[in-house]
This record gives structure tokens, C-alpha cells and sequence, in this order.
């Protein structure tokens, strides 16, 4: 992933639309990163009910979620190999 400067944010596109969290990352989307919030979702509380417009972000959510499991998931089974 590229790192965000002045001159390229502004060039980058807005996802509408966009549904799919590997498109947004590889085709210049902007995108405000929160997968810091990530361990606190999955550290605090069991259930989570997602109450939001529709073409709000709740599939680029879970997309995005998705997504970092697996490249977790992969990182563990490389690493105990």
C-alpha cells in the first residue's frame, strides 16, 4: 500500500458504490483506515448489531473484517509452520 501524500489524496477517487474492501485498497479509493477498531470489536461485548442507512458501509464493514481475519489467520498458519 502506498503511502498518502497532499498531492495523490487529491487525486484519489471517492467509492461509490464500492462494496468489495480489496477494491477499495488496490484501485486508489479513499478510505478512512479504522481497523484500529478492530481488536476493541472483537475484545469487548459478544453480539453487534449494525443499525445503519442504506449505502451506509455496513458490506465494506464486514468485507473489510473479512479481510483482516484472513490475513491474520494466514500470518498464524505461516508463522506456526
Amino acid at each position: 500500500m502506498q503511502k498518502i501524500t497532499q498531492q495523490n489524496y487529491n487525486t484519489m477517487k471517492y467509492p461509490i458504490g464500492i462494496q468489495s474492501f480489496e477494491d477499495l485498497r488496490l484501485n486508489n479509493y479513499k478510505y478512512i483506515d479504522k481497523t484500529k477498531y478492530i481488536y476493541k470489536l472483537t475484545d469487548e461485548g459478544k453480539y453487534y448489531f449494525l443499525s445503519r442507512p442504506r449505502r451506509f458501509g455496513k458490506t465494506l464493514a464486514m468485507c473489510m473484517l473479512a479481510d483482516f481475519f484472513d490475513i491474520f489467520y494466514i500470518y498464524l498458519w505461516n508463522n506456526s509452520h
